[in-house]
């Protein structure tokens, strides 16, 4: 869905959490009282928003939101970023920004291709989970690049460099109560924060081409988040204020993008050290899921190829390439 520009003009207005009546709306956006309804009602439906009608009051949104604006994105961007970006497009309401980024890019050979979503309505997570994305709340953001050498081989172990990137981005806005969960999830104190979805495509041993989503939570609300069987947070939470939305884009992708673009040259080893200061699994009591298998121990870190180490019953460490990794007791 695309909002009309009236439709914008309203939700930008609306956009405080403070009451605004339908008479200067409607001047402000040069319709009839009437129009102004309608398109409250449609921005209510479509995008699942709620919306308060008080007599004498006026409409109010319940949660205010910071919608996303291209020129503040731009103005948080270093040097370097701004020249590895070579597109960024920003959608209302999208079906996935990573099933969006994956199809242009059958279509284009480009690096750099950046794509940001107020809402998600079929929202990827892994193993085909849906990712929760409503209007306005969080942060959903893909990425896409192309890698002209080794294949899938130069860019193993990139999730964990990515978050990585993601890390240093929210330490950057004091956002320190994090941590990385192998192989792809940002978490606070045992609670997800969010996570990270590659998906690649091209020649095993030639080039290659990758989407990188991430998605993370900054106010998700209560009822919005209903269907999440695992135990989640968002950074509002974690702080006790909202973030500024579009700093927090800016400065994710000063962090990502240089990430991105020197991971063939640079390799995993760059990350590793870094990345396991911010385990938060290391000697834990887990459990992994790999396929129809569910295999427990203690977690003993990644190896130098960003593997998993897992220590069995027996004493013996097994190591493994995938798979989905719970707390003990805990929900995958």
């Amino acid at each position: 869905m695309h909002l009309t520009d009236k439709q914008k003009k309203i939700l930008t207005l609306l956009a405080d959490g403070e009451f605004h009546s339908g008479t200067v709306l409607a001047e402000i956006v040069g319709i009839s009282r009437a129009a102004v309804c309608n398109h409250i009602n449609q921005l209510s439906e479509t995008l699942d928003l709620s919306i308060a009608a008080v007599s004498g009051k006026g409409y109010r949104l319940e949660q205010s939101v910071e919608l996303w604006a291209q020129e503040k994105i731009h103005a948080e961007l270093n040097e370097r970023s701004k020249t590895l970006i070579s597109q960024l497009e920003i959608h209302d309401c999208i079906e996935s920004t990573n099933r969006y980024l994956v199809e242009k890019t059958r279509h284009s050979a480009a690096s750099g291709l950046v794509c940001f979503a107020e809402q998600q309505t079929a929202g990827k997570g892994r193993r085909g989970r849906e990712w929760v994305s409503p209007f306005g709340s969080n942060i959903y953001v893909s990425i896409a690049w192309q890698f002209p050498q080794g294949g899938y081989a130069a860019i193993a172990g990139l999730s964990l460099a990515i978050g990585i990137a993601i890390i240093r981005a929210l330490r950057e806005q004091n956002i320190a109560d994090v941590g990385l969960k192998w192989p792809n999830d940002i978490m606070s104190q045992g609670r997800k924060l969010g996570g990270i979805l590659i998906e690649v495509s091209g020649e095993v041993t030639g080039g290659c081409s990758a989407v990188i989503g991430i998605g993370l939570n900054l106010c998700l609300p209560e009822n919005k988040a209903q269907n999440i069987t695992q135990a989640w947070t968002d950074i509002t939470t974690i702080t006790g204020q909202r973030p500024l939305r579009n700093a927090l884009a800016g400065s994710l992708l000063n962090h990502l993008l240089p990430v991105i673009a020197d991971f063939e040259e640079r390799g995993l080893s760059a990350y590793l050290d870094e990345w396991r200061r911010y385990d938060c699994l290391k000697g834990q009591a887990a459990l992994l899921f790999v396929g129809q298998k569910t295999i427990a121990g203690i977690v003993e870190g990644v190896n130098d190829d960003g593997l998993l180490l897992l220590k069995r019953a027996d004493g013996t460490v097994q190591i493994f390439a995938s798979g989905e990794v719970s707390f003990s007791g805990a929900s995958a």
